[in-house]
């Protein structure tokens, strides 16, 4: 698909990702009043976009997930079906997901803080225990579990925000082995963060979300995968569930934060936490009595000065780059120059995490890495492109 795209009402200017049921595109909606706002669209791939059955599902599922309006979980905007390609619409978090930070936090060697380890899991929690007690107009509990709480669907944004994505296309995973088709790469790297009982193929309920966020807990604190894909098939390890004990790191009355990890990881469901909100509390009373407790405001700082200025920066190239190409007409783009290259965010997660910042949250910060040249001449290239087209239809 050649970028920029009119989809509906959308603008589709960088593609971001892709996973095994869509493909993620960053895009523009510009009100009648000329209010611009971006966005995110999620296009379903057509080889399942064309199959009535799972059109229905996903659907269901995505309506189910619009009704979510709460701080840590993802708006879904809206639902809609052009060129044969059905796309979900859903609000746009400025930043990386956990995968991504992960990643880059091994590469450049920059530990991740305690006290922020366990704020993105607390406001991770608040979101499970908001959508799994939604209820109808009725009253009528609605139901919803996550099916896909893995680190690619924690949102980070450089305002600090922790938002939980994918409520609406999350059981789509497992429509693909319901029906007994291969799963793609990406579905089989989910195994990774699955519950027991959901790995056995049986009924679920919210605590097999709470079993997942205890994985995401359990590898934040110990600086690595729980599952390694290098010990054996992934589904084979969740359905065994072997937890080991949490590493030792010197952290205030570990024991107790132990035993909050432990009984979320517990293999028997009746052994867990009943509900996110009970882990939740757990955790943020330890945290808040060991002194580790971050907010929005410090999240948002530390990532936007250790990560954020080049992401930014080619980001709002990109965007620029496409509202001068959205203003010139179709048959004469053919002169523009290549698209820059894109950077994906949706990256896989290392098997080995980066290590911990175990200095108390008042020590001073760990020093920003040098600032990097932001890409002005990929601007200076496309604004001559731009100039050139614009004499050469003059004439």
């Amino acid at each position: 698909m050649q970028l920029p795209h009119r989809l509906s009402r959308f603008v589709l200017f960088d593609r971001v990702g892709q996973g095994g049921m869509a493909e993620l595109f960053l895009a523009r909606f510009q009100s009648e009043l000329g209010a611009d706002r971006r966005l995110v669209v999620k296009l379903i791939l057509p080889m399942y976009a064309e199959r009535p059955e799972f059109s229905e599902m996903l659907v269901t599922e995505a309506k189910l997930a619009a009704t979510l309006t709460h701080a840590n979980v993802v708006q879904v905007l809206e639902l809609g079906r052009e060129e044969d390609r059905l796309f979900i619409v859903m609000d746009y978090v400025e930043g990386f997901d956990l995968a991504a930070l992960l990643k880059r936090c091994s590469k450049e060697k920059v530990p991740l803080p305690p006290e922020f380890a366990l704020h993105i899991v607390t406001e991770l929690l608040g979101g499970l225990d908001y959508a799994h007690r939604k209820k109808d107009d009725q009253g009528r509990p609605l139901g919803i579990v996550h099916r896909d709480v893995s680190p690619s669907n924690v949102l980070l944004s450089f305002d600090g925000e922790v938002k939980l994505c994918d409520f609406g296309i999350a059981r789509a995973n497992d429509w693909a082995t319901e029906k007994g088709e291969e799963p793609s790469e990406a579905i089989k790297g989910k195994a990774g963060y699955m519950s027991p009982e959901h790995a056995r193929g049986e009924p679920i309920d919210g605590r097999a979300d709470v079993f997942a966020a205890g994985i995401i807990l359990w590898e934040l604190l110990a600086g690595r995968k729980l599952y390694r894909s290098d010990a054996g098939d992934l589904i084979a390890q969740a359905r065994a569930a072997n937890v080991p004990e949490l590493p030792s790191r010197g952290l205030p009355d570990e024991s107790r934060l132990q035993a909050i990890v432990k009984k979320a990881l517990s293999p028997e469901r009746d052994e867990r936490y009943a509900t996110a909100g009970e882990m939740q509390r757990d955790l943020r009373a330890w945290a808040a009595e060991a002194g580790l407790v971050a907010n929005p405001i410090k999240l948002g700082e530390w990532l936007t000065e250790h990560f954020g200025a080049e992401l930014l920066e080619q980001r709002r190239a990109r965007e620029q780059a496409a509202k001068a190409l959205d203003r010139i007409p179709l048959k004469a783009r053919v002169l523009m120059t290549p698209e820059p290259p894109r950077i994906t965010y949706k990256d896989e997660e290392p098997e080995s995490l980066a290590p911990m910042d175990l200095s108390p949250p008042s020590n001073v910060a760990t020093p920003a890495p040098p600032a990097k040249r932001p890409p002005w001449a990929m601007l200076v290239m496309v604004a001559a492109a731009v100039g050139l087209v614009a004499w050469l239809l003059s004439r």
